[in-house]
């Protein structure tokens, strides 16, 4: 059995405020061909099919129209709900899907029962497991003692499934909607609803299946050999600019995993992130090949250009974003405020402070004088040596 894995699709969300609908069709007609060309049997979507959990008119037409070419070219296709689907509404016509050969896998209380579709070597057992928030999932199981967080929940998930598989036996794909540790390096700005490590699960609950089809992360990820994250298949944020967008080709035989290659998929348009004053991103030929990108400028000019944006965009027509970061007031724009401040003496520190809340501008030589007078002035009152409080005190006194 050949095996696509394809996820979060985000069908309906914009880039910039840009509608994407267009951009998902180019890629989904390069998915088509290589369904139709490399003979793949089931297409799997690990959640996040939809952006909204209200998708919109021209979201839901289009996601007919996916899944009806996609079971035009041959294949049969696999879904479950991820984090921004209702899967109230995406489940709602599953019963009627499946004589189609569209299943859709998003009740947690039916996750146990797999969707069985056979090979040469008998049936391949498929299990969806949407996206489990916790307060949500203690209603479905209110026998278990704990279920305080996803990991929790998808430990209890998983136990169901594997009772189910081990008595059903043969080879087992879940797909499943979750943060699994180690895919840290791949999330992205993309990614919402991703709060620090409280909802990682453990790699060690997925590597008994003959393949776990995972998704939340927007880009690939290789956890295990039969543990992966497909990535989404647009860039939704410039911090996955040059991520590769495809999906995993998964083989499978009569005795599990045969093999995994990577498939790509076209960027309708590429992102490009750009720095330089507004003179040399209008006229460097090194930005002539991002012209047509989408495109993130940093502008580095030590004072506010007028017009930034309109003159920019006489070059790059689809610049989207705009920063200002004078390059004579912070050689490494990339240090936190945090850092910046580091080691600073009182006086300093309100400099840096202005700097930072005036985009570059700093303390004028009278609000260094009075600076200088109200630090002077605690000093001699006998409260010791200045701290980074007092000297928050002194930076509230000149706002």
């Amino acid at each position: 059995m050949r095996i696509l894995h394809i996820s979060d699709w985000h069908i309906g969300r914009t880039f910039h405020k840009l509608p994407t609908l267009d951009a998902l069709t180019t890629v989904f007609d390069a998915v088509e061909t290589i369904v139709r060309e490399r003979s793949v049997d089931v297409v799997v979507a690990a959640g996040d099919v939809f952006d909204s959990s209200t998708p919109s008119a021209d979201a839901v037409r289009l996601l007919d129209a996916i899944l009806t070419r996609l079971t035009g070219a041959g294949a049969r296709v696999v879904l479950t709900s991820g984090n921004h689907d209702s899967p109230a509404r995406l489940g709602a016509k599953a019963v009627f899907a499946a004589t189609a050969g569209i299943h859709v896998l998003t009740e947690p209380d039916r996750l146990a029962e797999p969707v069985g579709l056979d090979d040469e070597h008998g049936a391949v057992l498929f299990y969806g497991v949407p996206y489990l928030e916790p307060a949500l999932a203690r209603q479905h199981w209110r026998d278990v003692e704990v279920m305080r967080s996803q990991k929790d929940a998808l430990a209890h998930a998983l136990s169901l499934v594997r009772a189910d598989w081990s008595a059903r036996g043969g080879r087992a794909v879940v797909l499943a909607h979750t943060f699994v540790h180690g895919a840290d390096a791949q999330s992205c700005d993309s990614e919402r609803d991703i709060v620090g490590g409280v909802d990682k699960v453990p790699v060690d609950f997925f590597r008994d299946f003959t393949y776990a089809a995972l998704g939340h992360i927007h880009g690939r990820a290789t956890l295990a050999e039969n543990v992966r994250y497909s990535g989404a298949p647009l860039h939704y944020s410039f911090s996955e600019a040059g991520k590769p967008r495809g999906g995993w080709l998964v083989d499978l035989d009569g005795a599990g995993l045969a093999s995994v290659e990577w498939v790509g998929l076209p960027v309708p348009r590429p992102l490009a992130a750009i720095v330089g004053t507004v003179a040399d991103l209008l006229a460097d030929e090194r930005f002539e090949a991002v012209t047509d990108h989408w495109v993130s400028a940093t502008i580095t000019d030590p004072t506010r250009p007028m017009n930034t944006l309109r003159r920019l965009q006489t070059r790059f027509p689809h610049l989207v974003e705009l920063a200002f970061a004078p390059s004579d007031r912070f050689d490494d724009r990339a240090a936190s405020y945090t850092e910046r401040i580091k080691g600073k003496t009182d006086l300093e520190l309100v400099d840096v402070f202005l700097a930072n809340v005036r985009n570059g501008e700093g303390a004028s030589a009278d609000e260094t004088d009075l600076a200088r007078e109200v630090i002077g002035a605690r000093a001699t009152g006998g409260e010791g040596p200045r701290s980074t409080a007092d000297a928050a005190d002194v930076e509230r006194s000149l706002t």
